[in-house]
């Protein structure tokens, strides 16, 4: 007995040693997390029941910056709109467009690796350069979007000065970059087992119906992973809508005016930051809501190894 005790007694010390030195290892990420992450979400949490403005002693005002938010701003309204129909539009399209483009560069032809590699660069190519180009090439009198399309007799639309485009021409921008997306459907479909295409194939499956009971289910997982953070990516957007409308000048009739930049005009240009950051709390709860809706219907379309859903 004594020597049973002993040894419990020692693997409860080996236990808590380990468990010592795991805690060392991810000290960093939790300092840095508590820091960089917990303690500027608990500051916005507390500073939106207040009418801080940056220089101004945070004094509690209830639930007035709501109330406003919800029934005085009309471009928050607006804003909230323009963010759910870039939403709505850019996140499926962006989907569906970076698996098409990864089963098109999974064949077996000669110098396929150039084409992926073509298709890849733009997935690299970020910041405000890029969106300068995407105003060049969206001119509506010298672009060469409008100029490929007057090959075809196709009279161009004004892009960035016609409100009813403006937000169109971001997604289109959006996915001629969808091949950082398409690196990862290429790498799961390059994992898919060759035996149940040839199965498929010896049963008289046709391309079509190979892809749609084979391909499309043993990718789900990562479908699951693009959509979850490509619609939490598509509520931040701001970096693009800022350069393009000319330094966060909303574009034609606010159609450029999207939540993030709202929020940036409400807190950096007229120093409202209590109210910005009530604002950052209804997008916090909007983008929670919508990853949890997710994950609760992923049970019902994403199959994991093994045949099963989780």
């Amino acid at each position: 007995m004594e020597a049973v005790k002993k040894q419990k007694k020692k693997r409860t010390k080996r236990q808590k040693k380990e468990a010592l030195w795991g805690l060392l290892f991810v000290s960093p990420f939790i300092i840095g997390f508590a820091i960089f992450m917990l303690g500027p979400m608990l500051f916005s949490f507390i500073g939106s029941f207040t009418n801080y403005n940056l220089t101004s002693r945070m004094d509690y005002i209830g639930l007035d910056n709501f109330k406003r938010m919800f029934t005085l701003d009309e471009l928050f309204w607006k804003s909230l709109y323009n963010t759910a129909y870039y939403v709505l539009f850019n996140v499926p399209l962006t989907a569906v467009g970076s698996v098409l483009l990864a089963v098109l560069l999974n064949q077996r032809v000669r110098g396929i690796s150039i084409f992926r590699t073509i298709f890849y660069l733009p997935a690299i190519l970020s910041g405000v350069a890029v969106y300068v180009l995407w105003m060049q090439m969206l001119s509506p009198s010298s672009g060469l979007v409008n100029v490929v399309l007057s090959w075809f007799s196709i009279d161009g639309p004004a892009w960035l000065f016609d409100p009813n485009w403006t937000k169109p021409a971001l997604i289109l921008m959006k996915l001629w970059s969808v091949g950082g997306a398409m690196l990862l459907y290429l790498a799961t479909l390059q994992n898919v087992p060759n035996q149940l295409y040839e199965s498929a194939e010896i049963d008289g499956a046709s391309a079509f119906a190979r892809f749609r009971h084979i391909t499309l289910p043993m990718i789900t997982p990562i479908i699951f992973y693009d959509v979850v953070t490509s619609t939490i990516g598509a509520f931040q957007i701001f970096q693009e809508a800022y350069v393009m409308s000319e330094s966060g000048t909303n574009g034609p009739a606010n159609s450029l005016l999207f939540y993030n930049l709202h929020m940036w005009n409400k807190a950096f240009v007229a120093f409202d930051m209590g109210y910005a950051m009530a604002m950052s709390m209804i997008l916090f709860v909007i983008v929670l809501s919508l990853t949890f809706i997710n994950m609760k219907l992923a049970p019902r379309w994403v199959h994991y190894g093994g045949g099963r859903s989780e």
